[in-house]
């Protein structure tokens, strides 16, 4: 027991390890150069898709890279904060399991290392990993909204989660982002994140009738209107997921959480709106480009989702449960 204790102390101390041998590998590899940029990259001098001048030095984009120490820092505060809960009594009770929300703290961290790879090195592995790390942490919300919703299994939780990350890291290295089917893993998953947060919310059949209909909503808000996806249903067959978790049974007896949404919850949801607003702005077309500036708009975008990601670890921490 004491040897258990101890190791649960260490997790911030382990996490300081990775983060300290994540940037040794960044030295390593970009000692002698990145190797051939991919081919949606710019060359050096050029202004990249992100605004930002490609350099020829150690980054990239130093300025867009750097930009995604937020996520090690808020990465690394979720570490520390989960070693503090390890110590006492309760142990670690998000997610009602150490393990999730260890995983949810490592995805969190990784989100920095994935898209520093791609600001920094422009190659094809740095835009995979990338693009990993997002979905990486995205399934972790909506899988465990569904687990929630079905009262199935950790280690059914698991084996759906990797099964779809390592489906996804395949496809997306051979096919790119459409994964050859036109399918976008990343922007599927933050719909159903919101359809399932609603039936967790409220799980009884107005839950279940508004649930999809509520992500079709919020999609106005990000510039997708629904009238697109009306006309152009083969272009947006994808919103179908979004109303699948409706059909998932016997929620009303399954769900035995209580979230408090305010204030982690939407003060993380308007932090992600206005880093996506100012996401658009970020690209050699917007009349705000600066690209020598040393203040890119993509690089707020990252340091902006990294805080959305702590509000959420904040809402998530704070659930309550009432286990039948």
């Amino acid at each position: 027991m004491k040897h258990k204790n101890n190791l649960q102390r260490s997790y911030f101390s382990y996490a300081l390890y990775s983060v300290f041998f994540t940037a040794l590998l960044f030295v390593i590899f970009g000692y002698n150069g990145w190797g051939p940029a991919a081919q949606n990259e710019q060359a050096i001098g050029e202004i990249s898709r992100w605004c930002e001048r490609v350099s020829g030095g150690f980054f990239r984009e130093p300025v867009n890279t750097l930009g995604n120490l937020g996520f090690v820092v808020t990465g690394l505060y979720m570490f520390y904060k989960l070693s503090k809960d390890a110590t006492t009594s309760k142990g670690i009770m998000m997610f009602s399991s150490s393990s999730l929300a260890l995983l949810y703290a490592s995805a969190s961290t990784f989100l920095g290392p994935g898209s520093m790879a791609m600001h920094g090195t422009h190659t094809k592995f740095g835009a995979w990993l990338d693009n990993v790390s997002m979905v990486t942490y995205i399934l972790i919300l909506w899988i465990y909204n569904l687990k929630r919703l079905s009262n199935f299994t950790q280690k059914t939780f698991y084996y759906i989660y990797l099964s779809i990350l390592i489906y996804f890291a395949i496809a997306y290295w051979n096919f790119g982002s459409g994964l050859g089917i036109g399918l976008d893993i990343f922007e599927v998953s933050i719909g159903l994140w919101l359809s399932t947060e609603v039936l967790v919310r409220f799980p009884n059949f107005y839950g279940r009738l508004s649930a999809g209909f509520v992500v079709l909503i919020v999609q106005e808000l990000f510039g997708n209107r629904l009238i697109d996806v009306i006309q152009n249903p083969l272009d947006n067959w994808h919103v179908l997921f979004y109303f699948l978790p409706a059909f998932t049974p016997n929620i009303e007896k399954n769900v035995t959480v209580k979230r408090s949404y305010s204030p982690w919850f939407w003060v993380g949801f308007l932090s992600f709106y206005s880093a996506y607003t100012i996401w658009l702005t970020g690209v050699p077309e917007d009349p705000s480009c600066n690209p020598d500036s040393w203040i890119q708009a993509h690089m707020i975008w990252h340091i902006l989702c990294s805080f959305a990601t702590l509000c959420f670890f904040n809402f998530y921490r704070k659930e309550q449960f009432n286990e039948k």
